[in-house]
């Protein structure tokens, strides 16, 4: 029995979670499926008598598995690396070692034969019913007092990565019911439920989350860690202007966000942005760039400096979008906001916020992606955040709205004003299909991350100069409309790379 998801509770840091790219779908979630599944096997069995384990890909994990990279991911979650923790720079050696020595060390404690052609099985012909992201593992298990292989015993587990990172299990006991959640005492469904709370308790749209978050964190631990989402998010775009070269995969896509920025930063200083672009023409490789300046303050304070025209703006806010999500696609470090695929949008925006508004503060920040992470429950709730279940307007629109919504609000928004920012960006991403080209998350992925940004900007201004009693389309008519558009749309758009640019672009790639 699955718990109703329409009624699960929703922290903010379930929202916005840090990990690392390039698809929260096709890489958190089964990242943390194999993480589970080590957990509930060592629940069942000792894990020291695991002889051997099979896992199975299904439906999108299969057709876009290797280009999401989500064999690479199984395989961390099943050697016990964590994704906020682990250094990105070991990933590939890691990956390469059990690719080579045929060998996988369960939980880093117990070593295994493991065979990436023999025991990893991407099944493009067969979707299971729940989800399209279903995966299977299979641990074969030698009894105790018994030494006989034919004797083995099986234990399995079957996992659906629902988007954003979120797993869940189809199973036949309900070991969790709706009666033992956690009560909040603004419970949020939809955005005439946050709408009502915040006229009870005479606030903003984050006051109200403030209060729920209270149940799950101590005030001071809400802000510590909300503010390491934020400063996960800066790093992000710092590496991410400061790393030049080609991206993985195949399609030998040029990152772009590091020459973009040395250009706009040109007259800070032109002889090294002369040298960025002489080593850039020539490299390869995802290379760092040195810094030029001091700290990541002075480098906000250059960039407030130079976006003193609405066309520098605009090429500073996609550069911060394209910074990020270039860093996804390299399995950089990210923020999962509301997934991998669209986790530049917020970070592009609340830069926008810091860095071209009037008096942004640290509790603006705090305040800006609780508003973000609540807008962004509604349409998990409501409809869905994952592309595989309804295109790229699960991601880039809802990111969009998100990110509309909480700028709004910094802005000075009403409660009101804020919903209809959300409701006119997602209304302007209705039918958005996910077609990754080479089943990669590069093309248009990177690109639509600057566009939602703008979307995001354009629909927060548009909703401040609205009256919201005017307005015909309610926030909650476009979540229902965008599942109804999810329910509707072919599945070839979902993430499947078997539609749309996906098969019209004339680039070869060796496996997506």
């Amino acid at each position: 029995m699955m718990q109703n998801p329409n009624e699960e509770p929703l922290s903010v840091f379930d929202m916005l979670k840090i990990g690392v790219g390039p698809s929260s779908s096709h890489t958190m979630g089964p990242w943390r499926a194999g993480q589970r599944f080590l957990v509930q096997l060592q629940e069942t069995y000792l894990l020291d008598k695991v002889q051997k384990i099979e896992v199975f890909l299904y439906g999108s994990l299969a057709k876009t598995g290797k280009g999401h990279g989500t064999d690479i991911a199984v395989l961390l979650g099943l050697s016990g690396e964590d994704p906020v923790t682990m250094d990105t720079q070991s990933i590939t050696p890691k990956i390469n070692f059990i690719k080579e020595k045929s060998m996988i060390s369960l939980q880093d404690i117990h070593k295994i034969y493991f065979s990436y052609t023999e025991n990893l099985h991407f099944c493009y012909d067969k979707t299971l019913p729940f989800h399209p992201n279903g995966l299977s593992f299979i641990a074969y298990i030698q009894p105790e007092n018994s030494l006989s292989k034919d004797s083995l015993i099986t234990f399995e587990q079957t996992y659906y990565s629902v988007g954003g990172g979120f797993i869940v299990q189809e199973t036949t006991e309900n070991t969790e019911t709706v009666d033992n959640l956690i009560k909040l005492p603004y419970p949020i469904r939809t955005a005439a439920d946050a709408l009502h709370w915040a006229k009870t308790i005479k606030g903003n749209v984050s006051d109200v989350v403030w209060e729920n978050e209270k149940v799950w964190n101590t005030e001071d631990n809400i802000k510590k860690k909300i503010l390491r989402i934020w400063e996960t998010m800066r790093d992000c775009i710092y590496k991410g202007v400061h790393t030049q070269g080609e991206l993985p995969g195949g399609l030998k896509v040029i990152r772009r966000a590091q020459k973009m920025h040395a250009h706009l930063l040109a007259s800070y200083n032109q002889e090294n942005t002369e040298n960025n672009d002489k080593k850039n023409a020539d490299n390869h490789t995802n290379t760092p760039i040195s810094p030029l300046f001091q700290n990541q303050e002075e480098w906000i304070s250059l960039i407030k400096k130079d976006g003193n025209s609405f066309s520098k703006i605009l090429r500073w806010v996609s550069c911060f979008a394209l910074a990020v999500n270039e860093e996804n696609a390299a399995f950089g470090r990210v923020v999962t906001a509301p997934t991998n695929g669209a986790a530049g949008v917020i970070p592009a925006v609340l830069m926008y916020y810091i860095c071209f508004t009037e008096n942004p503060t640290e509790d603006g920040i705090i305040k800006f992606l609780m508003t973000a992470s609540e807008i962004g429950c509604i349409f998990k709730k409501g409809a869905t955040i994952s592309a595989a279940m309804g295109g790229c307007q699960a991601e880039i629109g809802v990111s969009s709205a998100m990110a509309a919504g909480a700028l709004t609000e910094r802005l000075g928004g009403t409660p009101e004003q804020v919903m209809t920012a959300a409701e006119i960006a997602m209304e302007h991403h209705l039918g958005l299909t996910c077609d990754p080209v080479g089943g990669l998350v590069q093309i248009p992925c990177i690109e639509r991350n600057s566009m939602g940004a703008m979307k995001a900007i354009t629909a927060t201004h548009l909703a401040l100069e609205t009256n919201p009693e005017q307005a015909k389309i309610s926030l909650d008519t476009v979540v229902k409309t965008m599942w109804q558009t999810a329910l509707d749309m072919n599945t070839k758009y979902k993430e499947t790379a078997e539609g749309g640019l996906a098969v019209n672009i004339p680039i070869s790639v060796a496996e997506c």
